[in-house]
């Protein structure tokens, strides 16, 4: 199961929605642990190269899993966007899916380089949980975007609009992380989930929508302004 939504975090008061405590996700400790442990024992033994190797192991995975707080816009009209990288697909399209309208289609692909802590567009009620088991192609192919393991989370505004914003794995990418479950109340802004090791956001927005946003531009979870409601 690729999809993991911890049940327990309500009983600890935390919602739905993960705080931030360090910036680095919780997801990442185990990576860091074990290339740090495992560089310390192999400098023990006396392997200075593989202990060097683990050493940058253990860097690159606090790299990876960073989680830095972001400056989320006020306006009240603003949707940001839920993950960092850049902009790969702008469309309109008839999503059949997951709010099943005309809707704008825009794609957001994560390189490995990328924070991939995932963050709530607009504010909103969680309406339904939408997971798929799928395959791992590549995240930002046409291939990719109709046969991969998927878990879409469709949002329910005050306004009664609904958005889509979908988690899709990739050839890396083998693991999708949702903390939103089915009734929460979202923030703007506010951590939903992660995706390891590259991989891609589709963020399905109505017509009324007036984009700020277009195909090629890098973008910031939970910062850049995609659009605003016309």
């Amino acid at each position: 199961m690729a999809v993991r939504v911890p049940r327990d975090r309500r009983r600890r008061g935390e919602g739905a929605v993960k705080p931030a405590r360090v910036p680095v996700a919780e997801e990442g400790y185990p990576f860091i642990f074990v290339m740090g442990f495992a560089s310390l024992v192999t400098a023990v033994l006396g392997f200075s190269l593989a202990a060097l190797a683990f050493l940058l192991l253990c860097f690159f995975c606090l790299y990876f899993f960073r989680d830095p707080e972001r400056v989320v816009p006020i306006d009240d009209d603003a949707i940001v966007s839920p993950a960092d990288g850049k902009v790969i697909l702008i469309e309109k399209v008839f999503d059949e899916r997951f709010v099943r309208e005309h809707v704008y289609k825009i794609s957001i692909f994560m390189n490995i380089f990328n924070v991939h802590v995932n963050r709530v567009p607009f504010p909103g009620r969680v309406a339904a949980i939408k997971y798929s088991p799928g395959n791992f192609y590549a995240a930002n192919s046409e291939r990719g975007a109709l046969s991969n393991e998927y878990c879409g989370v469709v949002v329910e505004t005050s306004s009664s609009w609904r958005y889509a914003m979908v988690q899709m794995a990739g050839v890396i990418a083998r693991r999708i992380v949702c903390w939103a479950e089915k009734g929460d109340e979202l923030a703007r802004g506010q951590r939903f989930g992660l995706i390891r090791f590259g991989s891609r956001v589709d963020l399905y927005l109505p017509l009324n929508v007036q984009l700020e946003v277009e195909v090629g531009q890098k973008v910031k979870a939970g910062e850049t302004v995609l659009g605003y409601l016309a």
